[in-house]
């Protein structure tokens, strides 16, 4: 049993805080996970800017309502359907999410949540878990699922090392250089190719016992038994 993981923004999506910077000229927010591996730092840095300029939820919301997934992206994500389950594990948020999440047919996301005042500024935030996309992959293949995971940034790494199958869609330079042992995909259509063979591949593979099944596998079964196919 297989489970594509991946990547929202910068794979099927534009980066949220890029057009946040365009839209309202404020250079920082330019800056993203591909630039920063260390997320609370960033995000951080960019409480800290919105602070400063009075930029409330509301205004961002506005610029994601104008966004549009990227070219072939809702296309991918119809053919992943047809052939195998998705699980899109991003560190954007809920309050941000709604409107893209709806042009891609709503997939399911698993995110985090700002925490917002009462005069509409955002204060802080609230991980849905540390470390959350390694983390939901070893859960995915304790369930017996073998993973085949995408994304394009730091903080998509530790969940790409994770998987049975990480691949790297536009990454930037210096991740590049520095994780030479990942394929790498420029395009949907190669990404597309890539899992195509992937799933080929696993048809006829066996995937063993998860550690959860080990703990309870029936003592008096055959050995056969305790494994499902790939």
């Amino acid at each position: 049993m297989n489970i594509v993981c991946l990547d929202l923004e910068g794979v099927l999506v534009p980066e949220i805080w890029i057009a946040v910077a365009e839209k309202t000229g404020i250079e920082g927010l330019m800056r993203t996970t591909r630039d920063e591996p260390d997320y609370d730092k960033l995000m951080q840095y960019r409480l800290d800017l919105l602070a400063r300029h009075k930029i409330t939820l509301a205004q961002i919301q506005d610029v994601i309502q104008t966004l549009k997934p990227l070219d072939g992206a809702k296309e991918f994500i119809d053919w992943i359907n047809s052939q195998t389950r998705i699980i899109i594990l991003s560190d954007t948020f809920e309050q941000f999410a709604a409107p893209l999440m709806a042009q891609l047919g709503w997939p399911t996301l698993f995110c985090h949540q700002l925490i917002i005042d009462s005069s509409d500024m955002i204060t802080g935030y609230k991980l849905r878990q540390q470390d959350q996309k390694r983390r939901a992959v070893i859960a995915f293949q304790n369930l017996n699922f073998r993973v085949i995971a995408g994304g394009d940034s730091y903080n998509d790494l530790s969940m790409l090392l994770a998987a049975d199958d990480g691949i790297l869609f536009r990454p930037p330079e210096s991740l590049l250089e520095e994780q030479k042992q990942l394929p790498v995909v420029e395009s949907h259509a190669e990404l597309r190719a890539t899992i195509e063979k992937l799933l080929i591949k696993k048809k006829s593979a066996k995937t063993p016992l998860s550690r959860v099944d080990e703990q309870y596998a029936c003592p008096n079964c055959s050995p056969a038994s305790n494994f499902v196919p790939g």
